[in-house]
């Protein structure tokens, strides 16, 4: 399996390389051979990979990849293809038609059925809330640090409804249709949500979640256990 990280140069500012670790151990723990390529954003990016991410950033990187990966579009291909995608933070407002930074709206890759703009205050600390039942992944958990708001079109679904933080505006969190999955979580957000990475790789090798083989996940289970109940001792 091969899993591409996107320009780590430019997205890569809150540590969401964790994903790519993540994903990387939860396969070869049921003995998957993988890949894991790191490309930057003065490369072309592959068109053969199984999956890819795409990491958080400030403002003047962002603009660079949304116009960088408008360019290359091999990322779009992937998304028509069906490949998995999962797009953290600033990442994931450059997959929607259009987004905020530096001060002004710039084009997104039109992969998902949203926009961003600017909230009226920035969105710091843990997030929660209920995912989507369809995707069988239960409760999710992250940490959020942003100044956008996404507003969700018809062809998109929430990834989540929130319990906690604000996501998206308060009332859902992050977005996905198809194979594509946004969100506001880093975290990073698959090592506090297990399940998420596994319906990932599932979707990478064309298999159904339940179908994977079990491996311990006393440790991701210890963790999503202590922050749920962190929130709960806030509130």
């Amino acid at each position: 399996m091969r899993i591409v990280w996107l320009y780590p140069d430019l997205l890569s500012t809150y540590g969401d390389r964790g994903n790519l670790l993540v994903l990387a151990h939860r396969a070869r723990a049921r003995g998957i051979d993988v890949e894991p390529m790191q490309v930057r954003s003065d490369q072309r990016v592959p068109h053969t990979a199984d999956m890819y991410l795409i990491g958080g950033g400030e403002d003047g990187p962002q603009a660079v990849a949304a116009d960088r990966l408008l360019q290359d579009g091999a990322l779009n291909r992937a998304a028509e293809a069906g490949k998995p995608i999962l797009a953290i933070c600033a990442g994931y407002q450059l997959l929607g038609s259009s987004f905020y930074a530096n001060g002004r709206a710039y084009e997104g890759l039109n992969i998902l059925d949203l926009r961003s703009d600017r909230g009226p205050s920035r969105a710091v600390g843990e997030i929660a809330g209920d995912a989507a039942p369809q995707l069988g992944i239960g409760k999710i958990t992250g940490f959020e640090n942003h100044g956008g708001r996404t507003h969700l079109g018809e062809a998109v679904q929430p990834l989540a409804r929130v319990t906690a933080g604000i996501g998206n505006d308060g009332a859902t969190e992050g977005a996905w249709a198809g194979h594509v999955i946004g969100t506001y979580m880093h975290g990073p957000g698959l090592a506090r949500n297990p399940r998420l990475a596994d319906l990932l790789l599932a979707w990478a090798i064309g298999a159904d979640p339940s179908h994977l083989p079990p491996i311990d996940d006393t440790w991701p289970e210890r963790l999503r256990t202590e922050r749920f109940q962190a929130l709960s001792t806030a509130q």
